[in-house]
């Protein structure tokens, strides 16, 4: 595990609300607690957004839960606040986070399955697309060059699109979820007062870089996954 020393004995898991059991049991061994959020359902608009989905990690462990050693039920649902889209907007427009983030799209498989889903179909607009051939699309160096905001992606989200802005869509939807669990990571761990920690490199990379560029203090942990 690497880390950043801290005095802190709780940590928040980001940027999913799930998480692998020895990743739990890792972050159990460095700290007293362990924080989840739940599933983010991202509403871009009163008619358009992402849908929730009632699993926790106490589920699988209620012992944890009932020790107090696991702790469940952040909301990060909704739509976003005035400060959050102001946020969101600074990472998509950071050459070097939008960077960061596109190589992670077309490098890194856990990243890329957590925002699409390449092994089936997808529905790109009103089109259904091949999981890999939507995938190879969406790596395309054109998606980097294009500037997003969440109006924009707000925008797309009120047309019913085809083709290359259908892309666009997904694309940008992508930035705009990625960048606000960041965005609500930073909100929780300030709120609990406690660490950030992921399993996930291509997520860690992203976050480090908004603490950079924000320069926020807080720590924030990588788990190192070997063999699982």
């Amino acid at each position: 595990m690497s880390m950043n020393p801290t005095p802190t004995t709780d940590t928040l898991f980001y940027p999913f609300h799930l998480c692998h059991e020895e990743t739990l049991r890792r972050l159990l061994v460095r700290f007293h607690r362990v924080h989840f959020r739940d599933y983010m359902a991202l509403q871009l608009s009163p008619f358009s957004g992402t849908t929730a989905y009632a699993d926790r990690m106490g589920g699988a462990f209620p012992e944890l839960v009932k020790a107090g050693r696991l702790v469940q039920g952040h909301n990060v649902s909704g739509p976003l606040s005035d400060a959050s889209r102001i946020s969101v907007d600074r990472d998509l427009a950071d050459v070097q986070w939008r960077s960061l983030f596109h190589a992670a799209i077309r490098e890194d498989r856990r990243f890329q399955r957590g925002l699409f889903d390449p092994t089936h179909a997808m529905t790109v607009g009103r089109d259904v697309v091949p999981g890999p051939a939507a995938l190879l699309r969406l790596m395309d160096e054109e998606f980097l060059q294009q500037s997003f905001t969440v109006d924009t992606v707000q925008q797309l989200s009120r047309q019913r699109l085809t083709g290359n802005e259908a892309f666009r869509f997904e694309y940008g939807l992508a930035l705009v979820k990625t960048a606000a669990a960041q965005c609500y990571t930073v909100q929780l761990a300030h709120n609990l007062q406690v660490a950030a920690t992921t399993d996930s490199s291509a997520h860690f990379q992203l976050f480090s870089r908004t603490l950079e560029r924000e320069h926020e203090r807080l720590p924030n942990h990588l788990v190192i996954r070997t063999g699982y």
